[in-house]
């Protein structure tokens, strides 16, 4: 655990640690640190405090001094200058014709430097405006450009609701608003109605977003059905801040919608169809209580008289078959593929398969001919090519 103190330097500004060093601190004393961007005048915002070591910023640097009057003389005397200082800028920007608006002016405390803050519409080159200002003012000069809402909070003024705006009385930091925070509170989308001074949504939305959302998830929606004390209705709206629904509810033959509590209303229970049926899935079994498929034996081939049973080709076919592809000529594939085959071959190849089908050729006579038939095959295909080119030399 570490000791801390949290220290802000402006109004509605962040808070930030800073290591006590042993000081007598307590809220609504003015402290002299020592920061980033040099020697700083801030208030002490809270006690000295016990801070978890994960939740301290690495390095933590000390408390200098309590402020004495001297320096409360020198941060007065720093606002009659920023206010000079302003006057002068706003003049060296229009004299150099630059697109941006000058908003605040910051001077350190020990006048190390000056901090000039603008907003524009994109970049401005403003460097010959930093040489201008530096040589008046005989010091550092930087040039922030901010963004609408860091402008709404530096300047102020009354919000939509008749009050000062949040980001300049106590907000600390912005937090992200989208338009669909507007729409789940049920507001109007209409830019004027939900935006700020900044011309942004307004912070103000997310204060009761957590609400909602938790409100929301024990409200059934719009269209889904609904047991009230007088029967089962069908939704038709829904009030969050109120949690109260409207349901059409059936009485006799007409509809009529009447108003309940969600606390006095009830959500149908879910009827479960039938394991196996359409649109409807099986529960899932536990993880260990699924059968183990039976692991399959790999068992040896069945025998050629099994095979035959079941009515597969005996071994002398295949070969057959090879020997009779081997055995075509080119063409002949010709032939074939359009369908135009020689009758004598057609005969023989059907004589071949219908003597090897009556009666089954046994493995050891088969591989015989088999060896042989390759030779035999290429042979009489080199006679029929010498043949057939014979015959074209004489027509």
């Amino acid at each position: 655990m570490a000791m801390v103190i949290r220290v802000r330097f402006k109004r509605a500004s962040k808070l930030y640690d800073f290591d006590p060093a042993g000081l007598d601190l307590h809220n609504g004393m003015h402290v002299i640190t020592e920061t980033v961007r040099g020697v700083e005048l801030g208030e002490c915002m809270s006690g000295i405090m016990e801070v978890p070591d994960e939740r301290v910023p690495a390095p933590l640097k000390p408390v200098l001094r309590i402020a004495t009057e001297q320096d409360m003389l020198t941060q007065k005397r720093n606002e009659a200058y920023e206010k000079e200082a302003f006057d002068i800028a706003v003049e060296r920007i229009a004299e150099h014709k630059l697109e941006m608006k000058l908003v605040d002016v910051e001077y350190a405390f020990d006048h190390s430097k000056i901090i000039f803050y603008f907003t524009a519409n994109g970049r401005v080159d403003f460097r010959m405006l930093v040489k201008n200002l530096a040589g008046i003012f005989k010091t550092r000069i930087e040039l922030r450009q901010i963004g609408v809402r860091d402008e709404a909070k530096m300047l102020g003024g009354i919000g939509p609701c008749g009050r000062p705006i949040c980001c300049r009385t106590f907000l600390g930091d912005f937090t992200p608003v989208s338009i669909k925070m507007a729409k789940e509170q049920s507001l109007s989308l209409n830019p004027t109605k939900i935006s700020g001074l900044c011309d942004r949504l307004m912070c103000c939305l997310k204060y009761e977003q957590d609400q909602y959302e938790a409100t929301r998830k024990r409200m059934p929606r719009v269209g889904r059905e609904i047991i009230t004390p007088d029967g089962v209705g069908t939704i038709n709206a829904i009030n969050v801040l109120e949690e109260t629904v409207r349901v059409r509810i059936a009485v006799g033959d007409a509809f009529e919608m009447r108003e309940y509590r969600i606390d006095d209303c009830q959500r149908p229970e879910p009827q479960h169809a039938p394991a196996g049926e359409k649109g409807e899935r099986r529960p899932k079994a536990e993880k260990g209580e699924r059968p183990l498929r039976p692991k399959r034996e790999k068992g040896e081939r069945p025998e050629k008289a099994e095979r035959a049973e079941k009515g597969e080709r005996p071994e002398g076919a295949r070969e057959k078959k090879r020997q009779d592809r081997r055995a075509r000529t080119p063409r002949d594939a010709q032939a074939e593929a359009a369908g135009q085959t020689d009758a004598p071959r057609q005969a023989e190849g059907a004589q071949a398969v219908t003597a090897s089908a009556a009666k089954p050729v046994d493995a050891a006579k088969a591989a015989e001919p088999a060896a042989a038939a390759p030779a035999e095959a290429m042979e009489a295909n080199a006679l029929e090519i010498v043949e057939e080119s014979a015959v074209e030399d004489l027509l």
